[in-house]
């Protein structure tokens, strides 16, 4: 199939085509979550956080004795835990999120001020977004089996970059050189 011709409404295989159109929807959708949870925030009156920051807080607010770093990137499918330790210092600094011990786990859970932010992200939300969606009528199955979609591709992607991983690796007959990135 060459780029741009129709689809074969016949076949029920995925084209590379049509493949390159839903990764180019998710990487615009990405782009527009972030400034979505950016933009909502701030109308909570919490400034300065980004959209990871933001997602590491409603993490920790999920969870009543405390996620760890390694905990939080999990449950958010990030690989760089530093990422998610960056965020919770900054959250730290920003007073939202304070850290808890329970035996020998240790975990973050949300300062009162964090608790608040997480109150009204969620009362804007519901007020701007989920009125949005409602205005569509799109029903409750339609977004639960796009959730469903989202988590199994999730899935695929992560098990298809492995594959491609180890399989690059054990073509290469000379290792490559380490990357610096600092002097």
């Amino acid at each position: 199939m060459s780029v741009g011709s129709e689809p074969d409404r016949g076949s029920d295989n995925i084209s590379s085509t049509e493949l390159s159109e839903f990764e180019f929807t998710m990487i615009t959708f990405f782009y527009g979550f972030s400034r979505w949870v950016e933009m909502c925030m701030n109308s909570a009156d919490v400034r300065g956080l980004k959209a990871l920051d933001i997602l590491v807080m409603h993490a920790t607010h999920s969870r009543a004795r405390g996620f760890s770093p390694n905990e939080i990137a999990a449950t958010l499918n990030i690989d760089d835990v530093h990422l998610v330790a960056y965020s919770i210092k900054k959250l730290l600094a920003a007073g939202l999120v304070m850290p808890v011990r329970d035996g020998r786990h240790q975990g973050y859970v949300p300062t009162e001020a964090g608790e608040a932010a997480c109150r009204g992200y969620l009362k804007i939300r519901e007020e701007y977004l989920l009125a949005s969606l409602r205005h569509l009528r799109q029903d409750r199955a339609e977004i639960n089996h796009a959730g469903r979609i989202l988590r199994l591709l999730t899935g695929l992607y992560d098990q298809a970059g492995r594959f491609a991983v180890g399989d690059a690796a054990s073509r290469r007959q000379i290792p490559p050189p380490p990357v610096r990135t600092k002097r």
